[in-house]
């Protein structure tokens, strides 16, 4: 049994302060002619049935992009783990998957890879990971949820906790190898996003 992509919304986190590009908001940030958010947007599109987006700052410019547009459920930037929390309030279907607004290559098969591998696992959580320097790093942000969590996580945020890694290991976790790290790469900074249109 796989699960069907109409029971999977997209969810794309863009609602962080953008420190580390100056305050700005990254997925408003031109990438090849459009907003990092549009090409995450059209990459997430063919992969899941539904797609949100998680921002907090400029909510007009990302609902122009013609999906729903939902703030943190929490105050003060708190993090992904509030953006989750958003996109699960929010979620009308069995799954959730997530992905950053600036990591517009992405692999194609990102969900369907960890679709396969939650299956197979009986996993709650599939979390896309790849190989750096001979190390098995963890994409956190790039994370496949049953929609049945969101109780837990609304517990887990209310004791004042921020941390990824350790409220998805409170259950069951599968991590999916992936072998192109290019693929994961964002644009923290903007000389990663002009590195971003030199390897486009």
């Amino acid at each position: 049994m796989t699960i069907s992509t109409d029971d999977i919304t997209g969810l794309i986190l863009a609602g962080g302060r953008g420190s580390r590009m100056g305050g700005v908001d990254k997925g408003l940030q031109n990438h090849l002619g459009m907003p990092l958010a549009m090409h995450a947007l059209m990459r997430l599109s063919m992969q899941v049935g539904h797609v949100m987006i998680n921002a907090n700052r400029n909510l007009g410019a990302y609902e122009s992009l013609g999906v729903p547009v939902w703030p943190d459920a929490l105050p003060d930037y708190p993090g992904p783990l509030a953006g989750f929390l958003a996109g699960l309030e929010h979620c009308e279907t069995p799954y959730l998957v997530t992905v950053p607004c600036d990591t517009p290559g992405f692999p194609i098969d990102l969900v369907e890879k960890l679709a396969a591998a939650l299956e197979a696992d009986g996993a709650d959580i599939a979390m896309a990971a790849t190989t750096e320097n001979g190390a098995q790093q963890v994409q956190p942000v790039f994370c496949l949820m049953k929609a049945s969590l969101m109780e837990s996580l609304v517990r887990f945020t209310q004791t004042g906790q921020r941390k990824i890694d350790r409220w998805t290991a409170q259950h069951r976790c599968v991590e999916v190898p992936f072998d192109d790290a290019r693929a994961f790469f964002n644009a923290n900074t903007l000389p990663d996003l002009q590195q971003l249109q030199t390897n486009a």
